[in-house]
């Protein structure tokens, strides 16, 4: 077995993905309807999907099979596991080429008498780590890189998944952010002067760091560095960038107190405002996806 989602598990769940196999499941009270339709996909939920996607592809659903549950641990609940086949419209992004049927497994929401939303013949939007021949011979297995990996197509949504993979192409794309490594407030040798200096914990380990500036009779000014460069008073990233995304949807909400390394109390409450003013300006991370 690869993982709950792998390749290795598309061969024994063709023979038991099958009509006789769909429950009735109890649906959480206040629960939508299956057919409901799903709120647009947000910069973040777009990004969180390609950001671990080796492969984005755009097909259209030519069948879907109910898998019975004991073979579908960890679904949540109103929620069942299915077999889907498919036929490939387009490549959007990946190496090589995939095969023009494409088999995977994916979670969607029950509506109240247990069954999934309508999807034959609709086109979908696929997020896959791995896309593999199948073992059949026949076609391509695609390893999502989550459950709900896959949403239903629309010219914005491509659209939106095309930008986040251009942003995450690019030379300079800053990598995932762990979290808030130190932070240390210096102040100034005249009143109402000194400089924060946030050092973020990268993925890759890289240098990554948040300046905020404090001036004699002027705002407070801050700017973010993914580099050794210190970071010039530029305000926070425009909303819906991979530079916001990397720093809005994954520094804590609060300075870690572990954290902070400055020398005196009032220091140290400096560092933590001036942490506050960055969040504050950065906004929340909206996203739909659970």
């Amino acid at each position: 077995m690869i993982n709950r989602f792998g390749l290795a598990l598309l061969a024994p769940l063709v023979a038991l993905a099958t009509p006789a196999a769909a429950e009735v499941r109890l649906i959480p009270k206040g629960a939508p309807p299956a057919d409901a339709a799903p709120p647009e996909p947000t910069y973040a939920d777009t990004a969180d999907l390609a950001d671990s996607a080796r492969f984005v592809l755009r097909a259209q659903v030519r069948k879907v099979l109910p898998v019975q549950p004991e073979r579908a641990p960890g679904v949540r609940a109103g929620w069942g596991r299915f077999y889907i086949e498919a036929r490939t419209r387009a490549l959007v992004s990946g190496p090589g080429v995939v095969g023009e049927i494409l088999r995977y497994l994916a979670d969607m929401p029950l509506d109240l008498r247990g069954r999934p939303p309508g999807m034959a013949k609709r086109e979908v939007l696929l997020f896959a780590r791995s896309a593999t021949p199948s073992a059949k011979g026949k076609g391509t297995d695609l390893a999502l890189v989550a459950p709900d990996a896959h949403m239903i197509w629309s010219e914005p949504r491509e659209a939106l998944a095309r930008r986040v993979i251009s942003d995450l192409q690019q030379d300079d794309a800053p990598a995932g952010v762990r979290g808030l490594r130190e932070a240390i407030h210096v102040p100034g040798t005249l009143a109402g002067e000194g400089e924060t200096q946030l050092f973020l914990a990268m993925a890759d380990d890289s240098a990554a760091s948040i300046s905020v500036v404090h001036r004699p009779g002027a705002p407070v000014a801050w700017g973010v560095s993914f580099s050794e460069v210190v970071a010039g008073a530029t305000g926070a990233p425009p909303r819906e960038t991979l530079a916001w995304y990397r720093l809005a949807c994954f520094l804590p909400a609060e300075l870690p107190r572990q954290a902070n390394l400055s020398a005196t109390p009032a220091d140290a409450a400096q560092a933590v405002a001036d942490y506050r003013l960055v969040r504050r300006e950065l906004g929340e991370c909206p996203r739909t996806r659970r």
